[in-house]
């Protein structure tokens, strides 16, 4: 979630940082969920980008949901450009392009994420409606240029805005065009995290063909499932990718911070004013070598600011986020969570999960990802599909959650929100291809179907 900390304690030492991660750790009593997920903003007459100004603008969206929710604003030069909740610890946030993302609460059971989703929909329902704004649930923007996008003021992105093209074809798809759906899991120790991060990010491409949701652009057909899941390949790959490093010998926490400190940093917030560092490494800063801030050491806020613009597949932050989905209409948006709560939550599932992952050498690992965003479940590794392990990871993370025994108030446990991939499963079509026949059905070869069908 893209809410800069404040911690104005300058560093000392390696450790310090090695410390702040550390200190995610928990014990299993204390695990939470946390779901963030971004929506695209549509002018319900014309299906067009919503600005952020004017009377049915973003801004006034923002500025509807704050009365209507008593939260608190979070302002950058006067503008209004997110809400935070100071007691349940969600947030609402907005992405470069104006996608509306909520970055849920840690709560402790899935059905808490489904109540959670449900009343979020209905307060921004509340808001939206009258202003003519309706919001989409796919992985990229069906039918828009890139240059018909209004800019959200915030100044981080302008910094990345102007760094993107320096590092990567596709940087500015992904700010402007792209929308996700993320769940961020605990660790109970250092090995805890290791053993899930390896499990997930091995496993990361089968998130992506199962919500694979983003077969079109600028409305024709783009040749993937998942283009989404494509730009990530030729955004910045110094930041982002399947970080090998994770499955080797001596891989903790240590590890991933000397991998944090190389990567190139976008930004330092001092006040209200975003300074452009874009480009040297937070290992120089913490030297005193920043030639923008020369002398002066990062504070823990920098640190946090740094680590929340690093985006692998899996990122380690205080906790586990899983990055590989595309963003889905609501019905399907609570299968991602249960997913993953059912491998990773559950040790039993979690040992049979590593049993599958615990052979494939990282060119295996990497070829899997390449090849998802184009073929979805007929990616292979070694000599399976892609589709045969998803359909073994949904049965490991369905017994998961039927051991983990949480139930709801009709005696129904977690299991029940992974439906909707179970349903993928049996057909054998992930979301994308249905949306192709679609295309080439119904639709008569028009996305504008996608903004009735696909909408929240």
């Amino acid at each position: 979630m893209a809410r800069d900390q404040i911690d104005m304690t300058p560093l000392q030492s390696r450790d310090e940082l090695v410390a702040w991660i550390e200190a995610g750790v928990k014990p299993e009593s204390e695990f939470r969920i946390g779901t963030e997920h971004e929506k695209t903003p549509f002018t319900l007459e014309g299906h067009h980008p919503v600005p952020y100004e004017g009377a049915k603008g973003i801004g006034a969206l923002l500025e509807g949901m704050k009365l209507l929710l008593g939260w608190e604003p979070i302002m950058e030069r006067g503008n209004i450009i997110g809400l935070y909740d100071v007691t349940g610890g969600g947030a609402i946030s907005l992405e470069p392009g104006g996608q509306f993302e909520l970055s849920g609460a840690p709560v402790e059971t899935v059905h808490q994420t489904q109540s959670e989703l449900m009343a979020h929909l209905a307060q921004v329902r509340e808001i939206a409606t009258p202003l003519g704004i309706g919001f989409l649930g796919l992985g990229m923007t069906p039918s828009w240029s890139r240059a018909q996008i209004p800019a959200m003021p915030k100044g981080r992105y302008k910094i990345m805005r102007n760094y993107m093209p320096k590092v990567g074809k596709y940087g500015l798809d992904m700010m402007f065009r792209t929308c996700t759906v993320q769940t961020n899991l605990d660790f109970s120790s250092e090995a805890d995290m290791v053993k899930k991060l390896r499990v997930s990010l091995a496993l990361q491409p089968i998130a992506t063909a199962l919500f694979a949701n983003s077969p079109f652009t600028e409305g024709k057909p783009n040749g993937f499932l998942s283009f989404r899941s494509e730009i990530w390949r030729d955004t910045d790959n110094a930041r982002s990718g399947m970080i090998p490093f994770a499955f080797e010998d001596g891989m903790g926490f240590e590890r991933y911070v000397d991998y944090a400190l190389d990567v190139p940093m976008y930004f330092v917030k001092r006040g209200e004013e975003y300074i452009d560092v874009s480009g040297s490494s937070f290992r120089d800063f913490f030297a005193g070598k920043n030639a923008a801030l020369p002398g002066e050491r990062p504070t823990l806020s920098d640190w946090a600011n740094h680590l929340s613009t690093i985006f692998p597949e899996v990122r380690l932050k205080r906790y586990l986020e899983m990055r590989g989905a595309d963003g889905v209409p609501w019905g399907r948006l609570p299968a991602l969570p249960a997913f993953w709560v059912g491998l990773l939550y559950d040790n039993d599932s979690l040992d049979a999960a590593w049993d599958i992952v615990r052979h494939w050498t990282a060119p295996e690992r990497q070829a899997l990802r390449d090849d998802v965003p184009r073929f979805g479940f007929k990616a292979r590794i070694k000599d399976r599909y892609l589709f045969e392990i998803a359909k073994e990871c949904l049965i490991l993370s369905h017994a998961g959650l039927r051991r983990r025994g949480r139930i709801d108030h009709l005696g129904r446990d977690e299991s029940r929100f992974l439906e909707p991939l179970e349903r993928i499963i049996e057909t054998g079509r992930s979301p994308a291809e249905e949306m192709l026949e679609k295309f080439n059905g119904p639709w008569k070869g028009s996305v504008e179907p996608a903004y009735q069908e696909y909408a929240f």
